[in-house]
């Protein structure tokens, strides 16, 4: 087991730790320290590496502009936490630009895998070298209003045929409306799909809650597992989030060889009202060590802890 102030052993290169860049904001690092002993091999399942704009471009159409998020700092925070493997997703700033997630898997190695986002222009090609690299799913990014379930339907159907050859998965950023309306898509689905951030379930709403209710019955399937992560931007408790809780624990007790668990580092605060879509956003302020612990009190059992952290992860993301 490693102790919360432990260097993980073999996770992060002593160069990787020094290339950082003063002149731009840093991305968010604890305060908090992890008050649990941290399985070895415990993985981060939602993270997001974003690069210097002009060696990473952003999305010209993108609604909002995040600061950078280097490979280096998301090692640091690993580090703070014990944390030793990571996945990391590309963000819809980028679209279908994956050049940023695959060079930060590439920092980390076999420590690493990613989740990209791809289109009908992507080739199977570079679908195939993007796997050798560490690509394990691609992303549908489904929770804007603009989004209709009749194409939100269109893109899951394409997306999972052409995965079906693949050890992939379909990751899914939605709202529980569009749980509803993909559900019988997803049990007939030849890939296994993961939802982001309890599905867009909202705390205050509670576990009988329309689309909630249909992402229980779809965990049960076992054909979807569901991240337990980002709970700031679902409650209506800040700072305890502990509307949340009653959601984490009963994802956690339907299957818990289904959960995820993931900080949303480095947190980006996505469009701002009244905000052009070029002026950079602030991160939002959360400690990932309180987040933590904070899954820690929802998953008071030391072996499902481990589960969550290790073993699910472990066999999904294929490390």
């Amino acid at each position: 087991m490693l102790s919360r102030r432990r260097v993980v052993g073999g996770v992060i290169a002593a160069g990787l730790l020094l290339h950082d860049r003063p002149s731009l904001a840093s991305a968010p690092q604890p305060s908090d320290s992890v008050d649990f002993s941290i399985p070895a091999g415990a993985c981060d399942c939602h993270t997001h590496v974003i690069g210097d704009p002009a060696t990473y471009p952003l999305l010209p159409t993108r609604v909002y502009t995040p600061a950078p998020a280097l490979p280096s700092e998301l090692a640091r925070l690993h580090q703070a936490l014990g944390i030793q493997r990571v996945v990391i997703v590309t963000p819809s700033a980028y679209g279908t630009d994956n050049s940023a997630t695959l060079w930060g898997v590439s920092t980390r190695g076999a420590n690493a895998r990613g989740i990209v986002v791809i289109d009908g222009n992507t080739p199977d090609a570079q679908l195939d070298t993007m796997h050798r690299a560490g690509i394990r799913g691609a992303r549908l990014y489904l929770a804007d209003a603009g989004v209709k379930p009749e194409s939100a339907r269109r893109q899951f159907a394409h997306l999972s045929a052409r995965l079906a050859k693949r050890n992939w998965h379909i990751q899914i950023f939605t709202t529980p409306e569009m749980v509803v309306a993909l559900k019988d898509l997803i049990l007939k689905s030849p890939v296994p799909v993961v939802f982001d951030h309890f599905g867009g379930a909202r705390g205050e709403l509670g576990v009988t809650q329309p689309g909630f209710v249909e992402l229980l019955r779809l965990m049960r399937s076992g054909k979807v597992y569901v991240k337990i992560s980002a709970a700031y931007r679902f409650s209506s408790q800040p700072p305890s989030y502990g509307d949340m809780a009653p959601l984490a624990r009963s994802l956690v007790d339907v299957r818990a060889d289904r959960v995820l668990w993931g900080t949303d580092w480095p947190h980006t605060n996505g469009a701002v009202a009244g905000q052009s879509a070029a002026t950079v956003s602030s991160f939002i302020k959360v400690d990932d060590a309180y987040l933590l612990n904070l899954f820690g009190t929802w998953v008071p059992e030391r072996k499902i802890r481990n589960q969550i952290l290790v073993d699910n992860p472990r066999q999904f993301y294929d490390f």
